[in-house]
């Protein structure tokens, strides 16, 4: 029986342990996705306590503590910050294989060097010691980012934002860099209340958007400002990926007027704006990410008295494998194709995406099945991600891992990812399926983990 989340954990053969331990585990992390706020790296924000280093902002952690049956007020709620904490140790033996368990675990090995388990018995000590750690040096959002040997980040940001904090943080001479993704989720859910609001912000910037070309001209305005900043990643979330070719001005015009759209009609905007967007984002070099599967904010109740990204969300259908094709193939015609990333939340997908990215992976366009996303965020999830990789892409071609978090002790989901990534390919070696030839593997290895991702975005 193997010790407790040890130095071999998740590692079961010696080629997995070598490669892990001697190639992965000291690699830098470049981090392309997560939703961490630039103002609190610009002001190096302290936390007192754990409450508000991993229960202030974290719907995974939510989630596992709304399943247990634990009250809201202690949740998201006023209860005070020994109480979240507490309840939320109570429930961690609970969890057995839950990727949350073992997030928390290493949070607590890397970060404090404490290898207790955390139950309701040990959460006192593991408060005490670990608020006394917090009080010290180190520990602000900077010393914690740096710890991990993050390099870059890219954070995820509106059209509108002024990305006043990006820019103070150019000059700060930090150890890595923080950089805006370009986020234009709101113009896009044209059917959504939001997209009203959206198209006012941006109004307010750019100028008065009153019809589909105005629209197009002030995200382009948008688009040159986020790259004069340094972004060079872009970010879309779709419930549904809906495209068809067409006219999207009476569209436009039709929903300004309040009225109610088809999904046709939706299509039709939706396609024509990705368009836009794509070929914009081609001729400067930024990627394209797709995040496609998800039904957000299910709760009414949770959405009412918290808002968006509550944890209410869940799986949602298959993506259209027509439409992202088509979608895929106009833009190769056109010469717009940018580089890409395709990420699903239903596992039904995992094949269809990594296949429609080898279909569009030459030609000056890189298209990439991405990582385990969210609520695949596992190791059966990352396991599976791999497996497409391998048998319909490939995998020494890979950008590897991001957190997609809004914790700044979240980094440790990189080294969860290098521990399956080198287990997998150590099975591999040990079952007579590669050879054991170190400085290829070592090298595939430290590819993927960074190296890949430094040359794709050309950070």
């Amino acid at each position: 029986m193997k010790a407790f989340m040890d130095k071999e954990f998740l590692l079961e053969t010696e080629t997995g342990s070598r490669l892990f331990h001697e190639y992965a585990e000291n690699c830098p992390i470049i981090d392309y996705h997560n939703h961490l706020p630039p103002r609190d790296i610009f002001q190096r924000r302290r936390y007192e306590n754990l409450t508000q280093l991993w229960l202030e902002g974290d719907h995974y952690k939510w989630r596992c503590m709304r399943v247990c049956g634990v009250p809201e007020k202690y949740v998201t709620g006023d209860a005070p910050e020994w109480e979240k904490f507490q309840k939320f140790a109570e429930i961690m033996p609970r969890l057995i294989g839950s990727p949350v368990y073992h997030w928390a675990h290493l949070e607590l090995q890397r970060y404090f060097g404490i290898d207790t388990p955390i139950s309701g018995k040990t959460a006192k000590e593991i408060w005490d010691k670990t608020c006394e750690m917090l009080g010290g040096d180190g520990f602000d959002a900077v010393s914690l980012l740096d710890k991990m040997q993050v390099k870059v980040l890219c954070t995820t940001d509106d059209p509108a934002d002024t990305l006043e904090w990006h820019i103070k943080l150019r000059d700060e001479g930090l150890p890595f860099k923080t950089l805006p993704s370009f986020r234009p989720d709101r113009f896009l859910h044209i059917d959504q209340a939001a997209w009203s609001t959206a198209l006012k912000h941006l109004g307010e910037k750019y100028g008065e958007i009153t019809d589909f070309e105005s629209l197009t001209a002030a995200l382009k305005k948008s688009i040159d400002f986020f790259y004069e900043v340094g972004c060079r990643v872009t970010d879309h979330g779709f419930i549904r990926f809906r495209y068809a070719s067409g006219d999207p001005a009476p569209v436009m015009e039709k929903a300004l007027r309040g009225e109610v759209l088809t999904d046709a009609e939706i299509a039709v905007y939706q396609g024509a704006l990705m368009r836009f967007l794509a070929g914009e984002y081609e001729s400067r070099g930024l990627t394209m990410q797709l995040h496609l599967g998800p039904i957000r904010n299910n709760s009414p109740k949770l959405f009412t008295s918290f808002g968006a990204d509550a944890g209410g969300d869940s799986i949602g259908s298959v993506t259209d494998p027509f439409m992202l094709g088509a979608f895929l193939g106009d833009l190769e015609k056109a010469d717009n194709l940018p580089k890409t990333i395709l990420y699903n939340l239903n596992p039904a997908d995992s094949a269809m995406l990594s296949t429609m990215a080898a279909n569009f992976a030459s030609d000056g366009a890189k298209v990439q099945y991405g990582a385990a996303w969210w609520m695949l965020d596992h190791v059966r999830g990352i396991s599976d991600q791999l497996d497409q990789l391998m048998e319909t892409g490939l995998i020494s071609g890979s950008v590897g891992m991001l957190t997609d978090s809004r914790s700044f002790t979240s980094f440790t989901r990189h080294e969860y990812f290098r521990r399956i990534l080198c287990n997998k390919l150590g099975k591999l070696v040990e079952n007579g399926e590669y050879p054991c030839d170190m400085e290829i593997l070592g090298k595939t290895v430290q590819d993927i983990c960074w190296r890949n991702a430094v040359n794709y975005f050309g950070f």
